[in-house]
């Protein structure tokens, strides 16, 4: 099984939207990507609620049976779909890919 674990900050505000806003807007976008891409067997997002500075805002886990799996959801048309909205509002990312 592979996991895929991916951490952002949301900037503040883009295009009228708040952080809050588009933060929710994401959790719902990715979470809706459960049962419509194949291989992808769990997508769950967690907004932060720590409020550290060392903490980031949101979090993407995801699990897959392989790795043709994950490199096959990368690709998949709605996965490129929320990624072309996250890269408007996002300020950072950071992630993990690991086997186990």
């Amino acid at each position: 099984m592979v996991k895929h674990i991916v951490f952002w900050n949301i900037k503040d505000e883009v295009n009228g939207e708040s952080k809050a806003q588009m933060m929710l807007r994401m959790k719902t976008m990715l979470e809706d990507l459960n049962g419509k891409i194949p291989g992808l067997l769990t997508c769950e997002v967690g907004i932060d609620k720590n409020g550290s500075d060392a903490a980031y805002d949101i979090c993407l886990y995801s699990e897959f049976p392989d790795w043709e799996s994950l490199n096959a959801y990368q690709d998949h048309p709605l996965h490129v779909a929320c990624k072309g909205y996250i890269r408007e509002i996002a300020e950072n990312r950071v992630l993990c890919d690991y086997e186990v």
